[in-house]
């Protein structure tokens, strides 16, 4: 069920600088999504509810409470490419991921309920790049991810299980479009999850069906998750062959994973090697747990959310070194709300 929201814009101050938004959930919020346009802005809480909020530069207005969905907390929310319309995936600890759409300004229905999806609950749940379709992908506490893919032809909804981790999988995240290249070759959709053994995952779909990804190798040699992993992010892409992966743990570590480049053949740089390596970067070591990381549009900042409650920025140098840049503040300003 969607609760239409009335019309009424909450003014910000006009300083550039953080939008506090007073969610009015009645609980402890687990997520919060901005779409492809940064226009809309999507929250998921313990009560059960998602909230849809219209944002603007100096102003945000609550627009619809998606309530009635889910039996228990929803952890993650997901929010597809736009050439599919307005379209949000979320997940719960009961279980499901379901499909929300925009049919109208303000209202919402759900499309598809992938309800007892699986065993346990689903904690994290992303939409893959727009280019392999309209696939989304869930993690869940069961051990296993499923990837649930649409099919357009008689409008239905199929999924794959990938057994991933049996103590439990945190998080999920889709490889961008263009993050490897090999010439004459279509690219093949790609996952990375977080584990509660400690460890990340890659997937590749090829020959129709989710395999590890052998041609990825990680040194845990020296830098390692030494507790469950919490959160995954695959940077966003603007050079094939050069990719990083972010991880979070319970143990307070964020790890930033950065692919080798291939060797070349003849100045070739579309020559990939059938394997290629992955060397961690230990970005900060927190004294609390840390529970999200989240890339910037063009992947130059990451984001760390942790158990202190600070929001950090950190970027890296022309060195390869991570610095933090900025802190956002925990307690709101007045802003005449």
């Amino acid at each position: 069920m969607t609760t239409a929201e009335p019309r009424n814009p909450v003014p910000v101050d006009a300083t550039p600088g953080p939008i506090y938004i007073d969610t009015q959930h009645e609980d402890m919020v687990h997520d919060a999504q901005m779409d492809y346009y940064g226009s809309k802005l999507a929250t998921c809480s313990s009560d059960r509810t998602i909230k849809i909020y219209n944002v603007s530069e100096n102003a945000y207005e609550l627009s619809a409470t998606i309530q009635g969905g889910h039996e228990g907390p929803v952890w993650q929310v997901s929010w597809a490419h736009p050439k599919f319309g307005v379209l949000l995936a979320s997940c719960s600890f009961d279980g499901s991921v379901l499909l929300h759409r925009e049919v109208r300004p303000r209202e919402w229905t759900v499309i598809h309920a992938a309800r007892h999806l699986h065993e346990s609950s689903v904690n994290g749940v992303a939409f893959a790049p727009h280019e392999h379709g309209l696939l989304v992908a869930a993690a869940s506490s069961d051990g296993r991810v499923s990837v649930l893919q649409h099919e357009a032809a008689n409008n239905t909804w199929g999924v794959h299980y990938l057994a991933d981790c049996p103590l439990g999988v945190n998080a999920v995240s889709w490889a961008p479009w263009g993050a490897f290249y090999q010439a004459d070759q279509v690219e093949a959709p790609r996952l990375v999850t977080a584990g509660c053994d400690n460890q990340i995952r890659f997937w590749i779909y090829k020959e129709g069906q989710w395999t590890t990804d052998s041609s990825i190798v990680l040194d845990v040699s020296e830098v390692a998750h030494k507790d469950w992993v919490r959160d995954v992010a695959w940077s966003p892409v603007l050079l094939p062959n050069h990719n990083m992966v972010a991880s979070c743990s319970e143990d307070g570590s964020v790890i930033v994973w950065t692919q080798v480049p291939p060797a070349n053949v003849d100045g070739d740089d579309t020559i990939q090697e059938s394997v290629s390596q992955w060397k961690p970067t230990l970005l900060h070591k927190y004294d609390t747990p840390v529970w999200r990381v989240s890339w910037s549009l063009t992947g130059h900042l990451l984001a760390v959310s942790a158990g202190d409650s600070d929001v950090t920025l950190w970027k890296a140098g022309l060195d390869g070194a991570w610095s933090q840049v900025s802190t956002v503040d925990a307690q709101p300003t007045s802003q005449g709300q």
